[in-house]
Protein backbone atom coordinates (compact mmCIF):
# COMPACT_ATOMS: atom_id res chain seq x y z
CA UNK A 1 0.00 0.00 0.00
CA UNK A 2 1.03 3.63 -1.02
CA UNK A 3 0.15 6.35 1.29
CA UNK A 4 0.65 9.56 2.06
CA UNK A 5 0.88 11.84 5.81
CA UNK A 6 -3.00 12.25 5.22
CA UNK A 7 -4.20 9.08 4.72
CA UNK A 8 -4.62 8.87 1.02
CA UNK A 9 -4.09 5.61 -0.62
CA UNK A 10 -2.39 5.70 -4.05
CA UNK A 11 -3.64 2.93 -6.60
CA UNK A 12 -4.32 4.71 -9.46
CA UNK A 13 -1.19 5.12 -11.49
CA UNK A 14 -1.02 7.59 -14.74
CA UNK A 15 2.43 6.81 -16.76
CA UNK A 16 3.58 9.19 -19.48
CA UNK A 17 5.42 7.43 -22.55
CA UNK A 18 6.66 9.92 -24.21
CA UNK A 19 6.79 13.86 -24.65
CA UNK A 20 5.97 14.15 -28.32
CA UNK A 21 3.42 14.56 -29.89
CA UNK A 22 1.46 14.64 -33.77
CA UNK A 23 -0.26 17.65 -32.45
CA UNK A 24 0.90 21.29 -30.70
CA UNK A 25 -2.04 22.40 -28.84
CA UNK A 26 -1.28 25.83 -27.47
CA UNK A 27 -2.47 24.82 -23.99
CA UNK A 28 -0.03 21.72 -23.40
CA UNK A 29 2.94 22.46 -25.61
CA UNK A 30 4.66 26.06 -25.12
CA UNK A 31 5.98 26.11 -29.13
CA UNK A 32 5.78 24.27 -32.63
CA UNK A 33 10.02 23.56 -32.32
CA UNK A 34 9.46 21.96 -29.25
CA UNK A 35 12.79 20.05 -28.10
CA UNK A 36 11.44 16.69 -27.79
CA UNK A 37 13.48 14.66 -24.97
CA UNK A 38 16.06 12.09 -26.49
CA UNK A 39 14.82 8.60 -26.87
CA UNK A 40 18.05 7.71 -24.50
CA UNK A 41 16.32 9.88 -21.21
CA UNK A 42 13.37 8.08 -22.15
CA UNK A 43 11.88 4.85 -19.97
CA UNK A 44 12.10 2.20 -22.22
CA UNK A 45 9.78 -0.70 -22.19
CA UNK A 46 11.09 -3.26 -20.18
CA UNK A 47 11.48 -0.62 -17.90
CA UNK A 48 8.08 0.58 -17.87
CA UNK A 49 6.96 -2.95 -17.23
CA UNK A 50 9.08 -3.22 -14.60
CA UNK A 51 8.62 -0.02 -12.43
CA UNK A 52 4.86 -0.68 -13.51
CA UNK A 53 5.16 -4.73 -11.38
CA UNK A 54 6.38 -2.78 -8.59
CA UNK A 55 3.43 -0.35 -8.24
CA UNK A 56 1.25 -3.06 -8.74
CA UNK A 57 3.18 -4.97 -5.97
CA UNK A 58 2.23 -1.92 -3.81
CA UNK A 59 -1.56 -2.33 -4.56
CA UNK A 60 -2.05 0.00 -7.95
CA UNK A 61 -5.14 -1.45 -9.56
CA UNK A 62 -5.36 1.46 -12.20
CA UNK A 63 -3.03 2.47 -15.10
CA UNK A 64 -3.57 4.63 -17.69
CA UNK A 65 -0.76 5.72 -20.27
CA UNK A 66 -0.68 9.41 -21.33
CA UNK A 67 1.93 11.60 -23.33
CA UNK A 68 2.24 13.70 -25.64
CA UNK A 69 0.65 11.16 -27.80
CA UNK A 70 1.11 7.82 -26.01
CA UNK A 71 0.40 6.37 -29.48
CA UNK A 72 3.16 7.92 -31.65
CA UNK A 73 5.89 5.92 -29.46
CA UNK A 74 7.37 2.91 -32.10
CA UNK A 75 6.85 0.59 -29.80
CA UNK A 76 3.65 1.43 -28.13
CA UNK A 77 1.69 -1.59 -28.74
CA UNK A 78 4.21 -3.61 -26.75
CA UNK A 79 4.26 -1.60 -24.02
CA UNK A 80 0.30 -2.37 -24.28
CA UNK A 81 0.75 -5.90 -24.73
CA UNK A 82 2.84 -6.27 -21.39
CA UNK A 83 0.89 -3.87 -19.12
CA UNK A 84 -2.03 -5.88 -20.24
CA UNK A 85 -1.03 -8.77 -18.54
CA UNK A 86 -0.81 -7.10 -15.16
CA UNK A 87 -3.92 -7.40 -12.86
CA UNK A 88 -4.84 -3.59 -12.92
CA UNK A 89 -7.22 -1.63 -15.46
CA UNK A 90 -5.55 -0.32 -18.12
CA UNK A 91 -6.76 2.65 -19.86
CA UNK A 92 -5.37 5.46 -22.28
CA UNK A 93 -5.65 8.85 -22.77
CA UNK A 94 -4.94 10.32 -26.63
CA UNK A 95 -5.74 12.82 -29.39
CA UNK A 96 -7.15 9.60 -31.51
CA UNK A 97 -5.32 9.99 -34.27
CA UNK A 98 -3.87 6.34 -34.48
CA UNK A 99 -6.36 4.42 -32.75
CA UNK A 100 -7.09 2.77 -36.34
CA UNK A 101 -3.96 1.47 -36.45
CA UNK A 102 -3.65 0.50 -32.95
CA UNK A 103 -6.95 -1.16 -32.66
CA UNK A 104 -6.17 -4.61 -32.86
CA UNK A 105 -3.16 -3.90 -29.82
CA UNK A 106 -6.03 -2.30 -27.71
CA UNK A 107 -8.64 -5.09 -28.19
CA UNK A 108 -6.03 -7.93 -27.52
CA UNK A 109 -4.82 -6.02 -24.39
CA UNK A 110 -8.91 -6.06 -23.14
CA UNK A 111 -8.96 -1.95 -22.81
CA UNK A 112 -12.36 -1.00 -22.80
CA UNK A 113 -12.51 2.80 -21.98
CA UNK A 114 -10.28 5.52 -23.99
CA UNK A 115 -10.28 9.13 -23.36
CA UNK A 116 -9.63 11.53 -26.32
CA UNK A 117 -8.61 14.70 -26.37
CA UNK A 118 -11.33 17.17 -28.68
CA UNK A 119 -11.20 20.63 -27.71
CA UNK A 120 -14.09 21.50 -30.56
CA UNK A 121 -16.62 20.36 -33.27
CA UNK A 122 -15.41 22.62 -35.64
CA UNK A 123 -12.97 21.26 -38.00
CA UNK A 124 -11.76 25.14 -38.48
CA UNK A 125 -11.26 25.73 -35.17
CA UNK A 126 -9.64 22.28 -34.57
CA UNK A 127 -6.84 23.16 -37.28
CA UNK A 128 -6.85 26.82 -35.12
CA UNK A 129 -6.18 24.32 -31.73
CA UNK A 130 -3.81 21.95 -32.66
CA UNK A 131 -2.37 23.14 -35.88
CA UNK A 132 -2.79 20.21 -37.99
CA UNK A 133 -5.54 19.43 -40.13
CA UNK A 134 -6.94 15.78 -38.49
CA UNK A 135 -10.42 16.48 -37.25
CA UNK A 136 -12.09 14.17 -39.42
CA UNK A 137 -10.03 11.42 -38.69
CA UNK A 138 -10.33 11.45 -35.24
CA UNK A 139 -14.02 11.48 -35.53
CA UNK A 140 -13.54 8.78 -37.53
CA UNK A 141 -11.56 6.53 -34.66
CA UNK A 142 -14.41 7.43 -32.15
CA UNK A 143 -16.35 6.06 -34.24
CA UNK A 144 -14.56 3.22 -34.94
CA UNK A 145 -13.99 2.99 -30.62
CA UNK A 146 -18.20 2.68 -30.32
CA UNK A 147 -18.30 -0.01 -32.97
CA UNK A 148 -15.77 -2.47 -31.08
CA UNK A 149 -17.55 -1.37 -28.10
CA UNK A 150 -14.44 0.36 -26.21
CA UNK A 151 -15.82 3.34 -24.19
CA UNK A 152 -15.12 6.69 -25.13
CA UNK A 153 -14.67 9.97 -22.77
CA UNK A 154 -13.89 12.87 -24.55
CA UNK A 155 -11.70 15.83 -22.68
CA UNK A 156 -12.68 19.01 -23.44
CA UNK A 157 -10.41 22.13 -22.24
CA UNK A 158 -13.60 24.68 -22.00
CA UNK A 159 -11.47 28.18 -22.37
CA UNK A 160 -13.44 31.34 -22.30
CA UNK A 161 -14.00 33.10 -25.74
CA UNK A 162 -12.48 29.81 -27.59
CA UNK A 163 -14.75 27.50 -27.19
CA UNK A 164 -17.03 27.98 -24.69
CA UNK A 165 -19.99 28.48 -27.37
CA UNK A 166 -19.40 24.85 -28.00
CA UNK A 167 -20.69 23.56 -24.51
CA UNK A 168 -24.24 23.01 -25.81
CA UNK A 169 -22.90 21.01 -29.27
CA UNK A 170 -20.89 18.45 -27.30
CA UNK A 171 -24.48 18.05 -25.17
CA UNK A 172 -25.84 17.92 -28.00
CA UNK A 173 -23.54 14.63 -29.26
CA UNK A 174 -24.76 12.79 -26.17
CA UNK A 175 -27.91 12.58 -27.27
CA UNK A 176 -27.73 9.71 -29.89
CA UNK A 177 -24.31 8.72 -28.77
CA UNK A 178 -22.95 6.65 -25.58
CA UNK A 179 -19.94 9.21 -24.99
CA UNK A 180 -19.26 11.10 -21.63
CA UNK A 181 -18.11 14.75 -22.30
CA UNK A 182 -15.62 15.97 -19.65
CA UNK A 183 -15.66 19.17 -19.45
CA UNK A 184 -12.37 20.40 -17.98
CA UNK A 185 -11.61 23.64 -16.11
CA UNK A 186 -8.93 25.63 -18.31
CA UNK A 187 -5.26 24.80 -15.60
CA UNK A 188 -2.15 26.87 -15.68
CA UNK A 189 1.48 25.30 -16.60
CA UNK A 190 4.34 26.23 -17.81
CA UNK A 191 4.35 27.91 -21.06
CA UNK A 192 0.57 27.44 -21.65
CA UNK A 193 0.00 31.10 -21.43
CA UNK A 194 -2.66 30.70 -18.59
CA UNK A 195 -5.00 33.78 -17.62
CA UNK A 196 -7.47 33.90 -15.14
CA UNK A 197 -9.90 35.53 -18.05
CA UNK A 198 -9.30 32.42 -20.10
CA UNK A 199 -11.04 30.39 -17.16
CA UNK A 200 -14.57 29.07 -17.74
CA UNK A 201 -15.86 27.46 -14.84
CA UNK A 202 -17.93 24.71 -12.92
CA UNK A 203 -20.53 27.10 -11.94
CA UNK A 204 -20.20 28.44 -15.43
CA UNK A 205 -20.58 25.07 -17.73
CA UNK A 206 -23.38 24.12 -15.75
CA UNK A 207 -25.45 27.35 -16.07
CA UNK A 208 -25.27 27.13 -19.69
CA UNK A 209 -26.10 23.11 -20.22
CA UNK A 210 -28.87 23.70 -17.80
CA UNK A 211 -30.62 26.74 -20.07
CA UNK A 212 -31.42 24.21 -22.82
CA UNK A 213 -31.75 20.88 -20.50
CA UNK A 214 -32.52 19.27 -17.40
CA UNK A 215 -29.25 18.46 -15.44
CA UNK A 216 -29.31 15.77 -12.79
CA UNK A 217 -26.38 14.75 -10.68
CA UNK A 218 -24.95 10.91 -11.07
CA UNK A 219 -23.12 9.83 -7.76
CA UNK A 220 -19.59 9.14 -8.54
CA UNK A 221 -17.16 6.77 -7.32
CA UNK A 222 -14.82 7.29 -4.12
CA UNK A 223 -11.55 9.09 -6.19
CA UNK A 224 -13.57 10.34 -9.09
CA UNK A 225 -12.01 13.55 -10.31
CA UNK A 226 -14.92 14.46 -11.88
CA UNK A 227 -18.34 15.38 -10.95
CA UNK A 228 -20.87 13.66 -12.94
CA UNK A 229 -24.53 14.33 -14.94
CA UNK A 230 -26.68 13.20 -16.85
CA UNK A 231 -29.71 14.58 -19.01
CA UNK A 232 -32.62 12.49 -19.42
CA UNK A 233 -33.50 10.78 -23.06
CA UNK A 234 -29.76 11.06 -23.46
CA UNK A 235 -27.70 8.14 -24.37
CA UNK A 236 -25.07 9.35 -23.27
CA UNK A 237 -23.55 11.64 -19.63
CA UNK A 238 -21.10 14.61 -18.92
CA UNK A 239 -18.96 15.13 -16.81
CA UNK A 240 -16.82 18.35 -15.13
CA UNK A 241 -13.20 18.67 -14.05
CA UNK A 242 -13.22 21.61 -11.51
CA UNK A 243 -9.63 21.78 -10.54
CA UNK A 244 -9.74 25.29 -10.71
CA UNK A 245 -12.84 25.88 -8.36
CA UNK A 246 -13.96 22.99 -7.04
CA UNK A 247 -10.66 20.20 -6.69
CA UNK A 248 -10.83 17.06 -5.73
CA UNK A 249 -7.66 16.32 -3.48
CA UNK A 250 -8.77 15.19 -0.22
CA UNK A 251 -9.85 11.99 -2.24
CA UNK A 252 -6.66 11.80 -4.66
CA UNK A 253 -5.56 8.33 -5.43
CA UNK A 254 -3.28 9.27 -8.18
CA UNK A 255 0.72 9.40 -9.07
CA UNK A 256 2.44 10.46 -12.28
CA UNK A 257 5.19 9.01 -13.75
CA UNK A 258 6.85 11.23 -16.15
CA UNK A 259 8.34 9.89 -19.65
CA UNK A 260 11.62 10.58 -18.20
CA UNK A 261 11.21 8.40 -15.27
CA UNK A 262 10.46 11.42 -12.87
CA UNK A 263 7.04 10.23 -10.14
CA UNK A 264 5.61 13.32 -9.30
CA UNK A 265 3.12 13.37 -6.29
CA UNK A 266 0.94 15.70 -7.71
CA UNK A 267 -0.36 17.61 -10.99
CA UNK A 268 0.96 20.95 -9.28
CA UNK A 269 3.94 19.60 -7.35
CA UNK A 270 6.85 21.69 -7.88
CA UNK A 271 9.40 18.74 -7.04
CA UNK A 272 9.59 15.21 -8.61
CA UNK A 273 12.00 11.85 -7.75
CA UNK A 274 13.82 10.33 -10.04
CA UNK A 275 12.93 6.39 -10.12
CA UNK A 276 14.59 5.54 -13.69
CA UNK A 277 18.19 6.53 -12.76
CA UNK A 278 17.96 4.26 -9.54
CA UNK A 279 16.23 1.85 -11.26
CA UNK A 280 18.97 1.76 -14.14
CA UNK A 281 21.62 1.72 -11.11
CA UNK A 282 19.81 -1.67 -9.94
CA UNK A 283 18.75 0.61 -6.85
CA UNK A 284 15.60 -0.04 -5.09
CA UNK A 285 12.89 1.98 -5.82
CA UNK A 286 10.18 0.94 -3.45
CA UNK A 287 11.72 3.47 -0.50
CA UNK A 288 12.05 6.35 -2.90
CA UNK A 289 8.17 5.87 -4.55
CA UNK A 290 7.09 5.97 -0.60
CA UNK A 291 8.97 9.07 0.42
CA UNK A 292 7.81 10.91 -2.44
CA UNK A 293 3.96 9.84 -1.71
CA UNK A 294 3.97 10.47 2.37
CA UNK A 295 5.61 14.51 0.83
CA UNK A 296 2.69 14.86 -1.61
CA UNK A 297 0.84 18.33 -0.37
CA UNK A 298 -2.43 18.45 0.93
CA UNK A 299 -3.72 20.11 -1.88
CA UNK A 300 -2.91 20.99 -5.44
CA UNK A 301 0.98 20.34 -4.72
CA UNK A 302 0.69 23.07 -2.35
CA UNK A 303 1.18 25.88 -5.01
CA UNK A 304 -2.36 27.05 -6.18
CA UNK A 305 -3.86 28.27 -2.71
CA UNK A 306 -5.18 31.48 -3.73
CA UNK A 307 -8.88 32.34 -5.63
CA UNK A 308 -8.05 31.35 -9.29
CA UNK A 309 -8.90 34.73 -10.41
CA UNK A 310 -5.87 35.83 -7.84
CA UNK A 311 -3.59 33.32 -9.09
CA UNK A 312 -0.12 34.46 -10.60
CA UNK A 313 0.67 31.22 -13.16
CA UNK A 314 4.12 32.95 -13.57
CA UNK A 315 4.72 31.77 -9.93
CA UNK A 316 4.10 28.07 -10.20
CA UNK A 317 6.97 25.87 -10.86
CA UNK A 318 6.04 22.99 -12.85
CA UNK A 319 6.52 21.88 -15.77
CA UNK A 320 4.50 22.32 -19.17
CA UNK A 321 1.87 19.95 -19.36
CA UNK A 322 3.17 17.63 -22.30
CA UNK A 323 6.53 16.84 -20.29
CA UNK A 324 3.93 15.76 -17.09
CA UNK A 325 1.93 13.28 -19.30
CA UNK A 326 -2.05 14.49 -19.50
Amino acid sequence: MIADSFGRVHDYLRISLTDNCNFRCFYCMPEEDYDFTPASRLMQTEEIVQLAKIFVAQGVKKIRLTGGEPLVRKDAAAIIAALGKLPVELVITTNGTRIAEMLPALIEADIKSINISLDTLQPEKFFMITRRDLFHQVRSNIELLLQNKIAVKINMVVMKGLNDNEIKDFIDWTKHNPVQIRFIEFMPFSGNKWTSNKMFSLAEILQVIANDFTVLPVEGSANDTAKHFMIPGHEGSFAIISTMTAPFCSTCNRMRLTADGKLKNCLFSDGETDLLSALRKNEDVLPLIKASIWSKKKELGGQLKTHFEELDAAAIQNRSMITIGG
